[in-house]
């Protein structure tokens, strides 16, 4: 089966920073576990990661392969490795789908069978909270995001053996192209190989990004969650109320926090908490709201202009750059903080970084003649650099 989805696959596929992970993670001995939205690519990253090898691939959106695990379970660990064909992988496909799967995996995990076991899942609650549970201190856990902006290079026959140094010099003009596309259209791998990108992207925004979501048990409530999520769409780069979106929706303030909740473990939106040591004059309450990836954004809001005159482009380009630090920094297991400052006088940095070498405040801005301001390093004695188009490798900045 992997055999098949690498052969459909191969001719498209682009070169991931995840592999090395993945790679590490399978020789660690462990169970891994691999997560991200629908659609980022973690069934292809599985196909080319192990061509060649002997796989069992089952999917968990497919009845029979659902059947096939449930009759292996009720075996002795050997006798269901062999059920399999004493593959060297078994490769458990949208995990989440069967919560019992993490169960019998310790349990072959633990008898010591030879197979080593790779579970995917579209869901951060449902795999990692209710069915990874039983693999806690047994797993290694990958995440893999949308493309990276260095990873969309990988499409282009221009930037082919080139640093990002040397694509900034030499290939000024396409590189500010491609950024302005990206912005626009987002990272996921086939909306960036395809000609019709705005096509897929109202395909995955209105349906089957939010399936995941919308199969948390919490059916009656899509309409809400659609609103929602359209609301916040417009709200990127703001700190938001839930008070406030619970008013304009007309539902509770607890509905509200627990479906933002539902679009983060779905991994539609991801969240800045604020970064304050005086209570007193700095903001902590609110939190800052962003897309994984604004082509979904823009979709929503059905957008997808590529001109820098459109007049979000200043908040795109924020929502943009710090997606792409909260990308790398999920590829590298999260190593810093992710946060936001902002005082009551109204002094803000937009993106904190607090890691293991100390604090990096930046302040995203799309034209960078404006200089950032001097409240935040007055008071931390950090400097606050700019994050701006002309240099569209933020995902350095991560340690």
């Amino acid at each position: 089966m992997v055999g098949e989805m690498l052969g459909y696959y191969q001719t498209m596929y682009l070169n991931r920073l995840a592999e090395a992970e993945l790679t590490d993670a399978l020789r660690s001995g462990k169970v891994t576990v691999i997560l991200g939205a629908r659609q980022v690519g973690k069934t292809t990253l599985v196909g080319h990661t192990l061509r060649g090898a002997d796989v069992c691939y089952l999917n968990f959106d497919v009845e029979v392969d659902r059947a096939r695990f449930n009759a292996a379970a009720k075996l002795p660990p050997e006798d269901a490795m062999r059920i399999f064909g004493n593959p060297e992988l078994v490769v458990l496909d949208e995990a989440q789908r069967l919560p019992e799967a993490a169960r019998v995996v310790k349990g072959w995990y633990d008898s010591r069978v030879a197979q080593r076991f790779v579970l995917l899942g579209s869901s951060s609650l449902d795999l990692m909270n209710r069915s990874a549970e039983p693999l806690t201190g047994r797993s290694r856990k990958v995440y893999l995001p949308p493309l990276l902006f260095e990873e969309t290079l990988h499409a282009q026959a221009w930037a082919s053996g080139l640093g990002a140094d040397d694509l900034s010099r030499h290939f000024r003009d396409q590189v500010r192209t491609l950024l302005r596309e990206r912005i626009a259209f987002g990272s996921y791998p086939e909306v960036v190989l395809s000609s019709q990108p705005q096509r897929l992207l109202r395909e995955l925004a209105s349906d089957y990004l939010l399936r995941d979501v919308f199969a948390m048990g919490l059916v009656r409530a899509t309409e809400a969650i659609r609103r929602l999520v359209t609301l916040l769409a417009y709200q990127i780069g703001n700190e938001v109320s839930i008070s406030e979106l619970a008013t304009q929706l007309q539902i509770s303030r607890q509905s509200v926090e627990r479906y933002v909740e539902m679009l983060e473990e779905g991994f539609v939106i991801f969240r800045l908490s604020a970064y304050a040591t005086n209570l007193r004059n700095e903001v902590v309450r609110n939190r800052k709201v962003y897309f994984w990836d604004t082509g979904i954004r823009n979709a929503l809001i059905n957008s997808f202009s590529t001109e820098e005159t459109r007049p979000d482009i200043g908040v795109l380009w924020e929502n943009w750059a710090i997606a792409e630090v909260a990308k790398m920094n999920a590829l590298r297991g999260r190593p810093c903080d992710l946060l936001f400052w902002r005082t009551r006088a109204q002094s803000e940095v937009d993106l904190v970084l607090r890691g293991p070498t100390g604090l990096r405040a930046f302040e995203a801005k799309w034209n960078p003649r404006r200089k950032p301001g001097t409240a935040f390093a007055n008071r931390y004695g950090v400097p606050v650099e700019t994050m701006s188009p002309d240099d569209p490798f933020v995902a350095r900045l991560v340690p």
